[in-house]
């Protein structure tokens, strides 16, 4: 071990920032190029890796902030109230996933720098790094640029890649979870209340599942 402004990392460490292994806001839509719909996520529908709601949008029709392209691998973090954890890590989306200008978008350098990228920008201390240095009392926010900067310690690239091959097939199976409990959440929300008035047999409900 030695020694570091972060403590005792491991030697053949270093300490670095975010910015050494992503770049910020990297892919735009721009007045010239663009999709003709997009799918719009905004601060409010994500929460802790929760992406609960996406719009679509004819992009001209779209708001004024949905100009951010995200790609697979990329993650994003609220910069306004950033202690209410808007952040999640996008796999596989459409060409057309787009998000708020409100978002600071975190691509990975390399392929299998994402989720450590993901996992360091999103983990506690992290987290409450950007609440406190968020300004304005009404409207408390950072900038993009201080997301990028947040301090981590960085192993060598084969380390990184190792810690990859475990750890991003987890993101994955988190986003395919969440994608299928959706549907399900959807289908208790409707079918509960008429079950519960009696207006809706056992047998129905089954009907229903059997139908996902």
């Amino acid at each position: 071990m030695q020694q570091s402004e972060l403590g005792l990392i491991p030697k053949g460490w270093r300490v670095g920032t975010l910015a050494d292994l992503c770049e910020l806001n990297a892919a735009k839509w721009t007045d010239k190029k663009h999709p003709p719909t997009v799918r719009y996520i905004d601060l409010r529908g994500v929460s802790s890796n929760r992406i609960e709601a996406i719009t679509e949008y004819a992009f001209d029709e779209a708001p004024s902030r949905a100009r951010m392209h995200l790609r697979e691998g990329d993650t994003i973090v609220g910069t306004v109230r950033p202690g209410n954890r808007a952040f999640a890590y996008i796999h596989v989306p459409d060409a057309s996933l787009t998000g708020s200008t409100g978002f600071a978008v975190l691509s990975p350098k390399k392929p299998h720098y994402a989720s450590f990228v993901y996992l360091a920008v999103t983990r506690d201390e992290a987290i409450e790094r950007l609440a406190n240095l968020a300004d304005g009392a009404a409207y408390p926010a950072v900038r993009s640029n201080v997301v990028a900067e947040t301090p981590c310690v960085i192993a060598p690239n084969e380390v990184i890649a190792e810690f990859s091959a475990v750890t991003k097939p987890m993101l994955e199976r988190i986003e395919q979870n969440s994608q299928q409990a959706a549907p399900l959440a959807a289908l208790r929300d409707t079918l509960l209340p008429r079950l519960i008035s009696g207006r809706l047999r056992a047998r129905e409900v089954e009907h229903h599942v059997e139908g996902l």
